[in-house]
């Protein structure tokens, strides 16, 4: 009777971390869809860096004090909409910059393929093989220590003057790398019960998706610079 009751079990997870990655895609697609929408609001309306700024903090007062007490309630899902179309907002000033660039659209086009490209082979890469990537939480926690603290070093320096433009896109780089871990740490700790509310792993993974975006735009824009 053992092996029988440890099978269903088994199964009764699988089918609720299926549940729980089906939901979180579904989401994820929709609030990326929305943030484009939001973005391009951004730019028609010719939003500046300081209002940026602004939605960008907003959209971090959400997810620190407002989606942990929303998380397992309808809801939440307004938060997951509202924190993502504010990120999707304070892209407009960057957008901006970058459309104004020679071959500005490109750019953001290569940014844009290149993401999706990199987070669905990622995505699939853990999916088909089932690969516990739990072990570079460590790892990824101090690699974003790390990158706060020089991009908080590169702002002050900016204050003073001083312009870095090779070390800010090597830096955007490392960043590229590193939520490319988070991708594969994000998708793995849902597929392995780490993660079970699909509010949660959504904001998570797309905030490896728009940080990975942001990075390729920067290294893209740099490499086109003449």
């Amino acid at each position: 009777m053992q092996p029988q009751i440890y099978t269903q079990s088994g199964a009764l997870d699988r089918q609720d971390t299926a549940k729980v990655l089906r939901n979180t895609y579904a989401l994820l697609a929709m609030t990326v869809l929305f943030s484009a929408v939001t973005a391009g609001i951004a730019l028609a309306l010719d939003m500046g860096r300081g209002m940026g700024l602004i939605c960008s903090i907003a959209a971090l007062v959400l997810i620190w004090f407002v989606l942990p007490r929303t998380a397992n309630s309808a809801s939440g899902i307004g938060v997951v909409f509202a924190f993502t179309g504010l990120l999707g907002a304070s892209l407009g000033p960057m957008l901006k910059h970058y459309l104004g660039l020679a071959g500005g659209g490109q750019i953001v086009m290569q940014a844009l393929g290149t993401t999706a490209l990199i987070f669905f082979a990622l995505s699939a890469y853990v999916l088909t093989t089932r690969k516990d990537f739990s072990f570079m939480g460590g790892f990824l926690f101090v690699g974003l220590i790390g990158v706060l603290v020089c991009s908080l070093g590169m702002v002050i320096a900016g204050f003073f003057g001083v312009y870095m433009p090779l070390a800010s896109v090597v830096l955007s780089g490392v960043i590229a790398l590193l939520f490319s871990g988070f991708i594969l740490f994000d998708t793995s700790r849902i597929i392995h019960g780490g993660e079970t509310n699909y509010l949660m792993a959504t904001t998570a993974l797309y905030l490896d998706i728009l940080n990975l975006f942001t990075s390729l735009l920067h290294i893209f824009g740099f490499a086109s610079d003449d």
